[in-house]
């Protein structure tokens, strides 16, 4: 056996109780890279936030930049982190960062898709497949087309998270003694002071304590993500096949939500669920809920991220985060007949991607990087 086979079966028998405790400090560096990332970007200045981010002023420019985002880092939970440190530092307002969360919602799904197209060589299991997964494309899509105009017209999204952010923390403008923020102080001072230390200042050191924050925040997620799969895989494979197989809209709902929050990723979530539909183990409209339960779980990482940040808004975003997905059930899941759009929307696409397998590759690219890049690109 290796070296690397004996570290990787260590890993793997690593005792739960000590995973758990390991997650635990995972979740403090998660929290050191969020601050990080702020104090990077408040050591750049007001001209040079001003410079990076007047491209994300239009709120189309702010949706396409969330997809790119997310697609990039495949993690939805990362880039709304790294939205609620922007919006911690002042480089953000609230109302240009809610598109942006709208758009990560919306990249997010590029994940379950991606896996479906590992049916692509049996037909039917492949149409069954890839429709359980661009459902979550198609109901995402449907949210933003309905509440993104409703939110720049009326602000309900950002006001009612603005109205709990001020019952827990206090209004926008003012600062809040987080015990989190204190927790990370320590160590990001002593990230200013090896930047410091190797003769890096000003606008360079700002770069630096970014991209630094940045690679502790998605390396700090990807570990939890993976050690929090390995606590609760099996308890989520029973629970799934238990409860999905009886179908259940509200109790699969729950059951994603739950998951979720368990494992911090949606796209391990509703990824789970597409071998089971691929199978025929579970029908489209059970599945479909519990992609909805998992886009309202996965707003967790944002609220925990807004906690190490002094900022009122920066806990304003990562609300209106919960609240848009929460409203996105309420217009399209409850209605009756909006609740069908997204599956039949799923059912016609998946019939076109198995007649012809290259449209499946086409439709993944065209909608999650090239439509995303237009829209930077017109609206900037």
């Amino acid at each position: 056996m290796t070296a690397a086979e004996t570290s990787s079966e260590s890993s793997r028998s690593l005792p739960a109780p000590a995973r758990s405790v390991l997650v635990v400090g995972l979740i403090y560096l998660f929290l050191v890279g969020v601050s990080s990332l702020e104090a990077g970007i408040k050591i750049m200045g007001e001209d040079t936030q001003e410079r990076l981010f007047s491209a994300v002023t239009n709120p189309i420019a702010g949706l396409c930049i969330g997809i790119l985002g997310t697609v990039l880092v495949q993690s939805s939970s990362a880039s709304t982190s790294v939205i609620v440190g922007l919006v911690a530092s002042g480089a953000l307002g609230v109302d240009d960062a809610v598109p942006m969360i709208m758009g990560a919602n919306i990249g997010t799904t590029v994940t379950n898709t991606l896996v479906s197209l590992g049916h692509m060589r049996q037909s039917a299991e492949f149409q069954r497949a890839f429709a359980a997964a661009t459902v979550h494309d198609f109901f995402n899509v449907l949210s933003v087309a309905i509440l993104l105009p409703i939110e720049l017209v009326t602000g309900v999204i950002s006001s009612v998270a603005e109205s709990i952010s001020e019952v827990l923390v206090g209004s926008a403008g003012t600062e809040w003694k987080s015990p989190i923020k204190a927790w990370v102080k320590e160590p990001v001072s002593w990230l200013k002071d090896l930047w410091g230390a190797v003769g890096v200042e000003g606008n360079v050191k700002g770069v630096l304590m970014v991209i630094t924050g940045l690679l502790i925040v998605l390396l700090a997620l990807s570990l939890i993500t993976k050690n929090m799969r390995k606590l609760v895989a099996a308890r989520v494979e029973r629970s799934v096949n238990a409860i999905l197989g009886k179908g259940g809209g509200a109790v699969a709902m729950l059951l994603g939500l739950v998951i979720t929050i368990a494992v911090q990723s949606s796209s391990i979530t509703t990824s789970i669920l597409i071998p089971l539909a691929g199978a025929g183990v579970l029908t489209l409209k059970n599945a479909f809920p519990v992609t909805l339960g998992a886009n309202v779980g996965t707003t967790i990482t944002a609220l925990l991220a807004s906690l190490a940040a002094s900022s009122p808004e920066a806990l304003t975003v990562a609300l209106a985060h919960t609240t848009f997905n929460v409203l996105g059930i309420a217009v399209v899941y409850l209605v009756p007949f909006a609740r069908d759009v997204p599956i039949r929307g799923a059912e016609t696409l998946a019939r076109v991607a198995v007649e012809r397998r290259t449209m499946a590759v086409v439709y993944v690219g065209f909608a999650f990087v090239v439509l995303p890049l237009i829209g930077v690109a017109i609206f900037r």
